[in-house]
């Protein structure tokens, strides 16, 4: 894995998240027009800012991105195709789909296995993208994550994806925690997923050293609420200057997951 050298290389693999339900759609178009600037790979935005993002994009090589099934995974096969059929109707390039993890900790592979292939025959359709979203906090087996990378290598999948940042998980005390992306489950993808599958850490990618480390274990996307924290980080690490659009939009709320 070569070094990275340059803010533009890291811009080029962040997904930046607007997927809080909270998020107005003035600061859904002020976060876009504020990184517009900058090389990303996509804006991942929920279902309903698909077509607004799109027509703001419009003649840039950003991509854009939405959500299926989000974020619980527990929609049925034919509502996560018809979600996919719109956002690609709406202007999306790329999905990010939850697995129904309830049937995967079931056992119940054949399921899986027909849900995402449902969802990517759609996504073929169109000539998109396709990330299977695992929330690794809600599989406490190693082995079941492992049948995972399996099933989307065979199934030829474009990404496979740690977590929605949603996934929070009920703790002894009654209070809730998440995680999100660890170094365990971004080596553990990478190893058992196919070459030609990308790993995408998510939940909890704040900083540039996040990115840094998540990337020399093979990750090779990175779904992200910190932008303009990650990409200013990396411009004073690379004695890059400045641009004059860099900052985040004033008054942003930084909603983080």
């Amino acid at each position: 894995m070569q070094t990275l050298l340059s803010s533009q290389q890291i811009a080029s693999m962040l997904d930046h998240a607007l997927l809080h339900p909270t998020l107005t759609d003035d600061e859904v178009d002020a976060q876009i027009r504020s990184l517009t600037g900058h090389p990303l790979a996509s804006f991942c935005v929920k279902p309903c800012h698909v077509r607004h993002c799109a027509d703001l994009l419009r003649g840039s090589a950003i991509r854009v991105g939405t959500v299926v099934g989000f974020p619980h995974g527990v929609t049925t096969t034919a509502t996560k195709t018809s979600e996919a059929h719109t956002a690609f109707a709406d202007g999306a390039h790329e999905v990010d789909m939850v697995i129904n993890t309830g049937k995967a900790l079931g056992g119940l592979w054949e399921d899986v296995a027909d849900d995402i292939t449902a969802v990517l025959a759609v996504v073929r359709e169109y000539n998109g993208l396709l990330k299977v979203i695992f929330e690794t906090d809600f599989l406490p087996e190693d082995t079941t994550k492992i049948r995972l990378c399996a099933l989307c290598s065979e199934l030829g999948v474009d990404y496979v994806k740690t977590s929605t940042g949603f996934g929070f998980v009920k703790q002894t005390d009654g209070r809730s925690a998440y995680v999100g992306a660890t170094d365990h489950d971004i080596r553990l993808m990478r190893r058992h997923c196919r070459p030609s599958i990308g790993v995408k850490p998510s939940g909890g990618v704040k900083t540039l050293d996040d990115v840094l480390r998540f990337y020399k274990l093979g990750a090779t996307r990175f779904g992200t609420t910190s932008s303009h924290a990650i990409l200013a980080a990396a411009r004073e690490r690379f004695d890059e200057e400045m641009p004059d659009d860099s900052a985040a939009p004033h008054g942003d709320r930084q909603l983080e997951y």
